[in-house]
């Protein structure tokens, strides 16, 4: 099965995603994952991330982002290429 993404730089812990601007919004739905996660923006412009039960915010360049283990959670595609680096607990 084809995936949304691309992962990248695997370092101890952590790994690079990248996800293409021209992504099927159909392919960003929502899931969970199965540990808590941290995410830092690398790069990308006009993405959103979403919780369940909240709006979607903007994705900051150099913020991170915390989701904990098995909270619903989606993306909305933005205007470019998104980067993220991902570091499982």
């Amino acid at each position: 099965t084809m995936t949304p993404y691309n992962d990248t730089e695997h370092k101890s812990g952590s790994f690079v995603r990248i996800f293409s601007e021209d992504v099927d919004e159909m392919e960003l739905h929502w899931h969970r994952d199965r540990n808590d996660r941290t995410f830092t923006v690398e790069a990308g412009v006009g993405w959103k991330f979403q919780i369940d039960d909240y709006l979607p915010m903007d994705l900051v360049q150099g913020k991170s982002y915390f989701i904990g283990k098995d909270i619903f959670h989606r993306l909305w595609r933005g205007t470019d290429q998104l980067k993220i680096r991902i570091t499982e607990r």
